[in-house]
């Protein structure tokens, strides 16, 4: 609506893409988007390990661009995790690094550039006596 006369505005006086607000995601939005995720990417941790967390570091927001596109922020992220042993750590830590980058993508619209995995600590699985 129009403030002077309460009429509804023309589409044609609708702000130009280029020059509209944009929405920040906070990095503590994205490290806690990234830990769930790699949560889901993992199986269920021993009792003993403590969950997965993740850091981020946000390398860039480029500016809305003058042809009106919209701004894209990207992201590194950095996960650490406590893993069973014995299991393919490689194969965990390729599946977190995929699912990771899709749902931080997927969620936030943010490009994840890299997605560091580190493995803190492995716990050994109980032995079972026959």
């Amino acid at each position: 609506m129009s403030a002077e006369t309460g009429a509804a505005r023309p589409p044609s006086a609708l702000v130009p893409p280029g020059e509209r607000g944009a929405t920040r995601i906070a990095d503590r939005v994205v490290a806690k988007i990234a830990a769930q995720a790699a949560r889901e990417a993992l199986p269920p941790p021993p009792a003993e390990a403590a969950a997965p967390h993740a850091t981020v570091v946000v390398l860039a927001r480029s500016r809305p661009r003058s042809n009106g596109g919209t701004a894209v922020a990207a992201a590194r992220v950095r996960v650490h995790l406590e893993l069973g042993y014995p299991c393919d750590i490689g194969a965990h830590c390729a599946a977190v690094r995929r699912h990771v980058a899709e749902r931080v993508g997927a969620l936030v619209d943010m490009a994840v550039s890299e997605v560091a995995v580190q493995v803190e600590r492995l716990h050994p699985a109980p032995h079972r006596r026959a």
